[in-house]
């Protein structure tokens, strides 16, 4: 039983090293890139982002398609909305992308509608 336990520690401790270096890697890559961090970038005001895909949700709102994006830059994630999209091509998780736009709040959680995208390597 302890054995199981052990292996199950060390599992969880790769994936989380790897993680941990996953953002850093991330966070060099936005610095070179001349664009802001998502946790630097402040509220209401145009901002250029870069940082890879996490999850992409069909997520109706208001009864309008709406295809619904988690961008991680590995300093934080902001969820990206693209109203009335049920899909974009190249916009799947793990793929790279840069976007413009403003940052607002709903329900708690920071959200950019409609941004202008940029598919990067």
């Amino acid at each position: 039983m302890g054995d199981g336990r052990s292996r199950l520690r060390r599992t969880i401790s790769r994936w989380a090293d790897s993680s941990d270096q996953h953002a850093r890697e991330l966070q060099k890559s936005v610095e070179g890139s001349g664009c802001c961090s998502i946790a630097d970038a402040p509220d209401r005001q145009h901002v250029r982002l870069q940082g890879a895909l996490r999850t992409v949700t069909l997520r109706p709102r208001g009864g309008v398609p709406a295809l619904e994006a988690e961008l991680f830059d590995g300093s934080d994630v902001l969820t990206v909305v693209w109203l009335g999209r049920r899909r974009i091509t190249g916009i799947s998780p793990g793929r790279s992308v840069r976007v413009e736009g403003r940052i607002g709040v709903q329900d708690g959680h920071r959200v950019m509608f409609n941004p202008r995208y940029e598919l990067t390597s």
